[in-house]
């Protein structure tokens, strides 16, 4: 219930009309795209895409399949409850695909389509253009923050004054929310998924590290000194070298408990000093984990509250010592 009131607020903060001229032009990584009229018909491709149209008051005609967190029917919970604080229909949902699937897009014509977080080619965005104005990532894919995409799409729809009017209200709630637990300033962090036989640490240039870091918290300079310096989003590390992955509290990431659990009984996990000492902080859910990774503008206000309560609580263990 206080996640649907949540997500009412930040819907609510969209009402009041503010006019934008047009055509408008947004750059991108593959070039600009100008948008001529304020967009009708809308599809989405990547992710968060459409939570941040829905929160600006414009429905989608198509989003993708959320194969992560999205259930059997690949719709967020948060953008499900969203949909129905608007009282609108559900979207043609796309097939699920790596891959735009440009007949389907194309038949629900569309005047606008929006990948602004996503990791679109320069070919995929050349048949997509052909369709409608297109908007891909902004720097390196999959790396667009949560407030930069919330502004690129409201001056695409012609919402840049709501866009950062919701920002601005988004960003003091979050504040105050991280407020909650002073402990998490108080320490540094490392984040890492056991993933084929090494340990996927999570780099600084990962959107979920930088929302961290963005509100205060202090990653470890470990995490940085053993990255290969790829600009990689994540990099292995072996089992033998996990413990200088040094940190106070240890961020992972578990779709069920059970697999967390098997985990903590591993050699690298049993004499992990973070972990030893107090400072696991393991999100397990996988919507809950789907809401951060990255958040959006709606998972925000859906998600954030627990994953606080979980980083808070290691926080506060470690510092308690």
């Amino acid at each position: 219930m206080l996640r649907t009131l949540l997500l009412a607020v930040t819907l609510a903060f969209t009402t009041a009309a503010h006019a934008q001229d047009f055509p408008v032009t947004i750059s991108h990584a593959h070039g600009e795209t100008t948008i001529p009229a304020e967009p009708q018909r809308i599809v989405t491709w990547g992710w968060s895409n459409e939570d941040v149209v829905i929160a600006l008051g414009k429905i989608p005609v198509g989003m993708p399949f959320q194969s992560y967190g999205g259930g059997e029917n690949g719709v967020h919970e948060w953008v499900e409850e969203a949909l129905a604080a608007a009282g609108a229909n559900m979207p043609t949902i796309l097939q699920a695909s790596n891959e735009p699937p440009v007949e389907q897009i194309a038949s629900l014509t569309p005047d606008l389509i929006i990948a602004a977080y996503s990791g679109l080619t320069q070919d995929q965005y050349e048949l997509l253009s052909g369709i409608a104005p297109t908007i891909a990532y902004s720097g390196a894919p999959w790396s667009t923050s949560w407030q930069d995409l919330t502004l690129i799409i409201g001056k695409a729809l012609g919402k840049e004054a709501e866009a950062q009017a919701l920002v601005a209200d988004t960003t003091a709630w979050v504040e105050a929310e991280f407020a909650k637990y002073p402990a998490l300033k108080q320490v540094t962090f490392a984040s890492a998924n056991d993933y084929d036989g090494a340990m996927a640490v999570y780099a600084p240039l990962d959107a979920r590290m930088k929302f961290l870091t963005d509100f205060g918290m202090q990653l470890n300079p470990s995490v940085a000194a053993l990255a290969l310096g790829d600009d990689a989003f994540y990099y292995p590390l072996s089992y033998e070298l996990f413990d200088n992955l040094e940190a106070d509290i240890f961020i992972t990431y578990y779709e069920e408990q059970a697999a967390l659990d098997a985990w903590l009984t591993t050699p690298q996990a049993e004499t992990y000093p973070p972990v030893v000492n107090g400072g696991l902080a393991a999100l397990v859910g996988t919507e809950n984990v789907a809401a951060v990774s990255p958040p959006s503008i709606l998972s925000l206000r859906w998600g954030l509250p627990r994953y606080l309560e979980v980083l808070g609580a290691a926080a506060k263990t470690v510092t308690a010592k």
